[in-house]
């Protein structure tokens, strides 16, 4: 008896295929359902919002001149100059 080789790769082939298929989309399923159970059990906690914080009344060019100086010395402190 002849046994085509190409027909039993392609069948071995299709089969793992599908078997690896079927448990990514069980594995989809659980991980929901998984989900589901902790958001139902452990609800996430609310993160407060931070106060906003009062600024002197510093202009904003004056601060944008300071934080361009900082990141030239930065860059050259990098470059060890």
């Amino acid at each position: 008896m002849e046994v085509n080789l190409i027909s039993e790769a392609l069948k071995f082939m299709v089969l793992g295929m599908g078997i690896v298929f079927a448990f990514l989309i069980i594995l989809i399923f659980v991980l929901k359902a998984q989900a589901k159970l902790l958001s139902k059990y452990f609800p996430a906690k609310e993160i407060e919002k931070p106060k906003k914080v009062q600024t002197a009344s510093v202009p904003s060019t004056t601060k944008k001149v300071a934080a361009i100086i900082a990141a030239v010395q930065h860059h050259e402190n990098l470059k060890g100059k």
